[in-house]
């Protein structure tokens, strides 16, 4: 098996673990990063969320990931908005490695087919069915602005969906 061309390349989440899975899927052909790739294993566990969903959505990348609740956090969600990030999340919380490392696999056509849906998209996998998470794109605003000559971080402090929240960057 190799990985299929209308796939992106992936992006595993901290969620699908850094062993087990990775080593799972390469061997089924797929073309993947993890979070502890990119980041290093010891800076990957504090890595925020937005920060690597806005990275894989400009590297154009699909997100596997076993946490559904990134559609009820509106700051992830207008991230993956704005950031064009296609994803996949395993609903059950409960998998082991192994089921997880299966079910990627075994869905390649699907989560495929799926890439061919204009991004950005969020879509969760019960069983063998791809769900596309429903509701309107949020509403997004920035409020305010800076730069930290300090740190070098922007800071930049976002409306969503009338509930405000920081947002500080690296450089």
């Amino acid at each position: 098996m190799s990985h299929p061309a209308e796939l992106p390349d992936l992006f595993l989440d901290r969620s699908l673990g850094s062993i087990h899975v990775p080593n799972a899927l390469r061997a089924a052909g797929l073309r993947l990063t993890t979070l502890a790739e990119r980041y290093g294993s010891e800076h990957a566990q504090f890595v925020r969320d937005i920060e690597w969903l806005d990275e894989a959505g400009r590297r154009g990348e699909a997100v596997l990931m076993k946490d559904s609740r990134i559609y009820v956090n509106p700051l992830e969600r207008a991230v993956v908005h704005q950031a064009g990030v296609r994803c996949f999340c395993l609903s059950k919380k409960n998998l082991k490695s192994e089921q997880m490392a299966q079910w990627f696999p075994k869905n390649l056509t699907r989560m495929a087919s799926a890439c061919s849906d204009p991004a950005p998209f969020i879509k969760t996998a019960r069983g063998g069915n791809l769900r596309l998470q429903a509701g309107e794109e949020p509403r997004e605003r920035i409020f305010f602005a800076l730069f930290d000559t300090v740190t070098n971080h922007v800071i930049v402090i976002v409306l969503v969906n009338r509930r405000r929240f920081m947002l500080r960057t690296s450089p």
